[in-house]
């Protein structure tokens, strides 16, 4: 199969029809054999049953319902899971993503070898109050990243290499982020194609500002995760060395000091009465907590069942 194209949604029943109409429409077009997997993540405004009737009409179209609202990030994840095709692509379900652009994406997928290419909606339909938090994340997001070339990692238009898709793991809400977490997973071809963004034809945005409050935590989680996962320790035992060295040394000093006043019978002052006492025992303290902190971590990490999962390209 050439194309699956993963569609997350929640309360979209106006969109729907139109949309599944206009990518077959792309589809049969250009000869392509597809599937389309309608990803229901909750909705209670007739959204399935639409989903039903149309795989009725069309059996390249499959639905898969969420018993409760579980996020994007969960429907992206079970969506992956699903497909067939080599090159899979995602949008959203509000018509604001053009399946137009399909046949370039797939094209670069497979003549360009690129292992991921994301959208960026260079013109937005948007309120100010959402494009500029966007443009403070991506800034944040390029310079974490390392991932230079890409100007909106949140857009849901995008294209992969079926190998991605499988095997990368989408959580939480970190569907934001799903170029970093394809490099931390060695995919390291990643791409941007300007695509169309659409006004809302139907409906409102399911997307509120405590998004950009998860979205930064998500970051500095998977930043974390991708570079000391598996090695802990190296991040929680640097810092704890450090800070014990340097409360040591403050200690020291002030030992020190005051062996140097009583040698030549001069006045001084008690350690306690020093607050570089107290910061040399904070240090010291904390040091110790975030050195036992990255032993506990490691041995967790030795534990996990994926300890040894590798990222393996090939074998012959």
């Amino acid at each position: 199969m050439d194309i699956s194209v993963v569609i997350p949604l929640f309360n979209e029943v106006e969109s729907l029809p139109e949309l599944t109409s206009w990518i077959a429409r792309v589809m049969d077009e250009h000869r392509f054999s597809y599937e389309i997997i309608l990803v229901d993540d909750g909705s209670y405004d007739g959204s399935w049953e639409v989903v039903c009737e149309l795989h009725e009409q069309n059996p390249a179209i499959r639905g898969i319902k969420f018993r409760r609202n579980y996020g994007k990030s969960a429907a992206l994840n079970t969506g992956f899971e699903a497909t067939k095709g080599d090159v899979v692509i995602t949008m959203d379900a509000d018509l604001q993503d053009s399946p137009d652009e399909i046949p370039e994406l797939y094209r670069r997928i497979k003549e360009e070898q690129y292992d991921l290419i994301s959208g960026w909606k260079a013109k937005r339909y948007d309120p100010p109050s959402k494009t500029i938090p966007t443009k403070l994340f991506n800034a944040a997001t390029r310079k974490m990243s390392g991932i230079d070339n890409l100007h909106d990692f949140n857009c849901g238009l995008k294209a992969y290499r079926k190998a991605v898709v499988k095997n990368i793991e989408v959580y939480g809400e970190m569907h934001r982020y799903i170029p970093v977490i394809a490099k931390w997973a060695g995919f390291t071809k990643i791409g941007e194609q300007v695509v169309e963004h659409r006004a809302r034809k139907y409906g409102k945005t399911k997307f509120g500002m405590s998004r950009f409050i998860n979205g930064f935590l998500d970051l500095l989680s998977i930043f974390f995760v991708g570079k000391f996962g598996k090695r802990p320790m190296h991040f929680f035992g640097s810092m704890g060395v450090l800070s014990f060295f340097v409360g040591l040394v403050m200690a020291i000093w002030i030992v020190t000091e005051k062996l140097i006043h009583i040698a030549h019978n001069e006045r001084y002052r008690d350690a306690t009465d020093n607050p570089l006492f107290y910061i040399a025992l904070v240090a010291i303290i904390v040091g110790s907590q975030l050195f036992l902190t990255g032993f506990v971590a490691e041995l967790v990490a030795r534990s996990s069942s994926d300890r040894n999962k590798y990222q393996i390209e090939e074998t012959v």
